[in-house]
């Protein structure tokens, strides 16, 4: 009777131990933005089951110019390192990583370069811009600044160009809005007859009547599904 009682307790131990495996979750917020602004997904993944230490989130970029940050070079490092620990201490071998804005292609460049793809499980992008802002012009027209740059999110810009044939997961799934005032800046949202917070290759969409930031603080539930 002991034994079985012990071997009883120690399959239940195995299983909560399996049931608390997850993959860690990288949430990479936009440009000049900060890691708090994902404050209310990463309580929504606390109160889901995620440790603290599942969770990371980078602080990268200028905080003061928006125009100065691209996808090219110390912008990336803050980004690059978060991932590679979540790897290094994820239980599944794997991550999921959530971004807003222009978080999402940094990320997605920083997977491209470092050919994580196939360790990333899901990645959520919201409110990106993975077919560039009319903002920004069109690339080699574009306006004079490092995010509307080559390594920016002018239209067809060489880092856009090469991201739009990249898979970065094994399923993405984007949230986006027609009301989205930095995407749809010029009162467009869509290049090509596509919407340019589409995530090239993407298994599906949410659609939210939500503004930019809107889209990030309002969908932590939708966004902690999609990694589900």
């Amino acid at each position: 009777m002991r034994r079985i009682l012990v071997a009883a307790l120690l399959c239940g131990w195995a299983g909560l131990a399996a049931a608390q495996c997850r993959d860690n979750v990288v949430l990479v917020h936009g440009n000049t933005g900060s890691p708090t602004d994902f404050d209310n997904t990463y309580n929504e993944l606390r109160a889901r089951g995620w440790a603290a230490n599942q969770i990371f989130r980078p602080n990268w970029g200028s905080k003061t110019c928006a125009a100065c940050n691209d996808h090219n070079g110390s912008e990336e490092t803050p980004v690059e390192t978060a991932i590679s620990q979540a790897l290094a201490s994820s239980c599944t071998g794997k991550v999921d990583i959530i971004g807003h804005s222009m978080g999402n292609t940094l990320a997605a460049r920083v997977i491209t370069r470092r050919s994580w793809s196939g360790r990333v499980e899901s990645f959520v992008s919201i409110a990106g811009a993975f077919r560039g802002l009319w903002t920004c012009g069109t690339y080699p027209f574009n306006v004079i600044s490092s995010t509307c740059g080559p390594w920016g999110l002018s239209i067809n810009s060489p880092l856009l160009v090469d991201l739009s044939s990249r898979r970065f997961g094994t399923r993405a799934w984007s949230i986006k809005s027609w009301s989205d005032q930095i995407v749809c800046g010029t009162g467009i949202c869509t290049v090509g007859g596509i919407h340019s917070s589409t995530v090239p290759g993407e298994a599906g969409s949410s659609t939210y009547v939500l503004g930019h930031f809107g889209l990030l603080t309002l969908t932590a539930a939708e966004q902690v599904n999609r990694i589900q």
